[in-house]
């Protein structure tokens, strides 16, 4: 057997950190109306909700046999404050900033609160740009945003990034 990982590359991978959110998604009989003039919005100014989106809209999937729906992220900072709340608790919090956002929105037929524990990178493993070589006999590699950034293009920096170190194996 051969060892997989060394203390360094350990402890380099152990240094990542990621933010925590929560995602609320409400859900509506088909038929209901949203008096909602965009599909998604950025929401800059509110301590709990970062994010709204009328997912059905959002994905170009309107159709009068699905209920529309809508999809709720939580701030960087709410999500942290809130990791070991009761999600009952934390659903009653993230639904009432949205009540003040959006006053109109019809009752739900039915609500799901997520909590994501790893959410986006917030610190990237250091000095290992797109990828990491954890052996070479056999090729073991690993990528991702933990290694760039939470985001499209740090999805496809660690991806080229993986090619390259796949290269010189082939």
């Amino acid at each position: 057997l051969f060892t997989v990982i060394n203390e360094s590359q350990k402890q380099q991978l152990g240094s990542v950190s990621y933010s925590s959110r929560y995602a609320l998604g409400l859900f509506y009989e088909a038929g209901t109306g949203l008096a909602v003039p965009w599909a998604a919005q950025y929401i800059a100014d509110n301590p709990c909700i970062r994010f709204i989106s009328i997912d059905n809209k959002k994905r170009n999937i309107e159709s009068p046999g699905a209920g529309p729906s809508v999809v709720v992220h939580t701030t960087v900072t709410f999500g942290s404050e809130h990791l070991d709340s009761d999600p009952a608790e934390v659903q009653q919090i993230i639904l009432s900033h949205l009540q003040r956002i959006l006053p109109s929105l019809p009752k739900p037929s039915s609500i799901k609160c997520q909590k994501w524990r790893y959410s986006q990178v917030t610190r990237a493993v250091p000095n290992c740009p797109g990828q990491m070589i954890l052996h070479t006999q056999p090729l073991l590699i690993c990528g991702g945003d933990g290694f760039t950034r939470s985001n499209f293009d740090g999805c496809i920096e660690s991806a080229v990034s993986l090619a390259e170190a796949v290269k010189p194996h082939l």
